[in-house]
């Protein structure tokens, strides 16, 4: 039996952060979900420990409740994504390995001597990759978490990497991390919390500097059979955009993964072309 055989017959999720598997169960199973544990071991040698995700991400520091089922006892792992190691506790810090190909999208994007504002970087996963994979070097990454465990693990990352030169760990909120210290500094804006995009568009845009930039928007777009995903996220920010009276052109929409049935996690790329006339809120 295939690890991709366990995960069709007995699991809604299974996702391979460094050696750790995080699954979740399906209910009529969970009287086996050991038995189920043990069969991940066995079949994936390169699985050292097996983690039950018992809730979805939730809470200020964007944290999942996990419980222990097999191997090691511990939440703490090496991952590696594009020839980059990342340090990080699953149980105390935000990591998904499903956006593994809209990093390095995001990367490939990024032009030489960019400063770049990263607003819920976490350990630095957006940020590292960016400094370390770019075709053309960006100058700085501002890498802001509220997260003090994140912001620690970003601070180790960052050294491990090799990229202490570019990439600047921030602890702090990022609203108030930009109004106190990088108004008008960058190019581009990264937003990886679909939660708080929306809310915090506004100090995205603070961000930029007066002649422009661009932003990656995340968000959750639930959505009907009639219903067309991209139009959803399209119309949610342009109305936000249109508070703020700047131009604006949006340059991409995207999937980046579902995340339940009739639910995306989606990306909007926009431009700011001048910040003229910006009203604040």
């Amino acid at each position: 039996m295939t690890l991709r055989d366990i995960k069709r017959g007995w699991l809604r999720s299974l996702d391979i952060i460094g050696d750790i598997a995080v699954i979740e169960v399906k209910p009529e199973f969970d009287e086996i979900k050991h038995e189920i544990a043990e069969k991940i071991l066995k079949e994936a040698k390169y699985i050292k420990v097996v983690v039950e995700k018992k809730s979805p991400v939730s809470g200020e520091h964007r944290v999942m409740d996990l419980e222990w089922l097999t191997g090691e006892r511990r939440f703490t792992t090496i991952h590696r994504e594009y020839g980059c190691i990342f340090k990080l506790d699953i149980s105390k810090v935000y990591f998904t390995p499903r956006l593994s190909t809209e990093r390095m999208r995001i990367a490939r994007m990024v032009r030489a001597g960019e400063v770049i504002v990263n607003m819920f970087a976490g350990i630095g996963t957006y940020s590292i990759i960016i400094a370390k994979r770019a075709l053309e070097k960006p100058s700085k990454i501002y890498s802001i978490d509220i997260n003090p465990h994140a912001y620690n693990y970003a601070l180790e990352n960052v050294k491990i990497n090799k990229v202490e030169d570019i990439v600047i760990p921030i602890l702090g909120d990022a609203k108030e991390v930009i109004t106190s210290r990088l108004m008008g500094v960058a190019d581009r804006v990264l937003m990886p919390y679909p939660e708080l995009a929306l809310k915090y568009l506004e100090y995205a845009i603070m961000a930029l500097k007066d002649s422009g930039g661009i932003i990656h928007a995340y968000d959750f777009i639930k959505y009907m059979k009639t219903e067309d995903p991209r139009n959803k996220m399209k119309e949610r920010y342009e109305e936000k955009l249109k508070e703020f009276n700047v131009e604006y052109e949006i340059l991409d929409i995207r999937r980046t993964g579902e995340v339940a049935p009739r639910e995306y996690r989606m990306v909007i790329d926009i431009k700011i072309l001048n910040k003229n006339g910006f009203k604040r809120f």
